[in-house]
């Protein structure tokens, strides 16, 4: 099954409401700048590259109706509309990859008309969302190749096609090797505090026929310890130069896990989400979330009134629990430090 998440239609910026998901399946459409802000930030559309995606058209949206007449006026709008758009979540570098981008195809064409550099970006907006698209099935490829026939794998959050502009990344490596004849089957966490495995991960699985068994966070140890598990594969949304990766809180306790019971733990991700300005996770940024993600489930309160609440989207796994990373440029083993600089040049 083919799955668009984020696709560019008709001066709008079309997305699957994942918030609905599985119960209900919805396009919603974002026409303005406020509309983009806050799809990202209750994740309507998330998911490190798709957030990405939706920035790039975000920043069309914002500007598109810029009466500036020269460059210079231009510019300070286009960087208002970055700024703005940058504030809805902090963790997921390939938002800020994206807006860096499009800031800099402005510069580079500022000799132009406004007019011009409008359609100039617009091509860019659209160049990288199909950029994804060829990264993704690259990053499957390389990653099909780790996986053997009758493997049984594990995954947490969602990492599939609803987090990207095509295959996905760590899905995109499942689907790749089922199309390769790989007979596999998944165990998929469920991923609190919001379920994006459950009600994500589990919906597209089944709908690409994958034998998904879903399970709650606190089953992980036990199907490794059972023997149940040949290899974890995640995503994730900031890979600092060494290695080190932020993904959706969970993630490192399931490296801690794999490494206990000696099970090679893969983070399938794009250049892109490597950050080679941090030295280490330790400078990653993580989002905190609002208490009543934790207080509430499903929309019913299951804490009582008032109780504190801590609720990071997102831990660090170190590198030294990372097997390899896949990426559209291959298989990316340690030492870290030396290679991932040379992928990062």
């Amino acid at each position: 099954m083919s799955i668009q998440t984020i696709t560019w239609s008709r001066g709008k910026i079309k997305l699957i409401d994942q918030t609905l998901l599985p119960n209900k399946f919805k396009y919603v459409y974002c026409n303005d700048l406020k509309s983009v802000w806050k799809a990202i930030k209750i994740l309507q559309v998330r998911g490190a590259p798709a957030i990405g995606v939706a920035a790039a058209f975000g920043v069309i949206i914002g500007i598109k109706d810029s009466k500036a007449k020269d460059y210079k006026t231009f510019e300070k709008e286009l960087k208002k509309v970055c700024k703005y758009l940058a504030a809805s979540r902090p963790t997921a570098v390939n938002l800020f990859w994206a807006l860096d981008r499009m800031q800099k195809t402005a510069a580079q064409n500022f000799s132009k008309t406004v007019t011009q550099i409008k359609k100039i970006l617009l091509k860019e907006a659209k160049q990288i969302l199909e950029e994804d698209r060829r990264i993704c099935r690259k990053m499957a490829g390389y990653g099909a190749g780790l996986i053997k026939n009758n493997d049984t794998l594990l995954t947490h959050c969602n990492a599939g096609a609803l987090a990207t502009a095509d295959y996905g990344t760590a899905l995109g490596v499942m689907y790749m090797a089922r199309e390769k004849g790989k007979k596999i089957k998944v165990y998929a966490d469920e991923t609190r505090p919001l379920l994006q495995g459950a009600r994500l991960t589990t919906w597209e699985l089944m709908k690409h026929k994958i034998d998904v068994t879903l399970i709650c966070d606190n089953m992980a140890a036990v199907v490794m310890q059972e023997g149940k598990i040949d290899k974890v594969i995640v995503g994730a949304d900031r890979i600092a130069s060494n290695g080190d990766a932020a993904n959706k809180i969970g993630t490192y306790g399931l490296a801690v896990l794999a490494r206990a019971h000696g099970i090679p733990f893969y983070v399938a991700a794009p250049v892109s989400t490597f950050d080679p300005e941090l030295k280490s996770g330790k400078q990653i940024p993580i989002e905190q979330r609002k208490p009543e993600e934790i207080t509430a489930c499903v929309g019913r309160r299951i804490a009582p009134c008032k109780v504190k609440v801590y609720n990071p989207a997102f831990d660090v796994t170190p590198a030294r629990l990372v097997t390899a990373f896949i990426t559209e440029k291959g298989v990316i083993k340690p030492p870290y430090k030396t290679n991932l600089r040379k992928i990062l040049k």
